[in-house]
């Protein structure tokens, strides 16, 4: 608590950066779709007062990350198919923005590149929660490319969206192993210079996805998984 204290001084309230340690723990897979916040819990995990925590569900629910459900209280939000079609339409925009003015020797890539083999170790052993978790952190690693403090700020709400998407999901496995190698194919096409290559690569990427997540979806709603 001492750490989030620091930060408050830094021109932000103690609610906001309650708020984004729970977008934080939100894309870590650490919270449920559909999970009901018990308000004594989450006040005391962050050692905070009830009015902070409620401004702190205030904003999170403007964020489409909660939701207050009269009488019932205060839920994680689960994600549907009209979302994850808004979602990956605003992934297309911003990663292929950041991609396009992507730079040979920006840390932000050198960064994929790591997290790119992180994921590739984690695979190998079965540990699909922190597959995805590392997969998180490198489309935020792309997102990087573009330099551009805002385009971060609103893609983290993007990818704690995505998370609850996936958390819905059962098989991890099918729905992260295919992607390992394509993280890898555009790590080495951004290295090399090759950014058409790499939108190119990436609108494919995230096709295919954006399928492939509906598609789970669509069964589960339907009982088929």
């Amino acid at each position: 608590m001492a750490n989030l204290r620091k930060m408050d001084v830094e021109d932000r309230s103690l609610a906001e950066v309650v708020a984004a340690r729970i977008r934080e723990l939100l894309i870590a897979g650490e919270f449920a779709p559909g999970q009901k916040l018990s308000e004594q819990q989450v006040a005391a995990r962050f050692e905070i007062s009830r009015n902070t925590l409620r401004e702190v569900f205030r904003l999170l629910t403007s964020q489409r990350l909660l939701k207050h459900i009269a009488n019932r209280g205060v839920f994680v939000v689960a994600p549907d198919e009209a979302a994850v079609i808004d979602i990956y339409r605003v992934r297309s925009v911003i990663q292929k923005g950041a991609v396009q003015v992507a730079i040979k020797g920006h840390p932000a890539l050198a960064r994929m590149r790591v997290l790119s083999e992180q994921a590739k170790n984690a695979s190998s052993v079965g540990k699909w929660r922190q597959v995805g978790t590392i997969n998180m952190e490198f489309h935020r690693a792309m997102v990087e490319l573009s330099d551009s403090p805002r385009l971060s700020g609103c893609f983290d709400l993007v990818l704690a969206e995505l998370r609850l998407v996936f958390g819905q999901l059962r098989d991890a496995a099918h729905l992260h192993e295919p992607y390992i190698d394509l993280n890898a194919s555009l790590v080495r096409s951004l290295e090399d210079g090759e950014i058409q290559t790499a939108v190119l690569q990436l609108e494919a990427y995230l096709l295919r996805s954006e399928r492939g997540v509906l598609a789970a979806l669509q069964r589960k709603r339907t009982g088929l998984t």
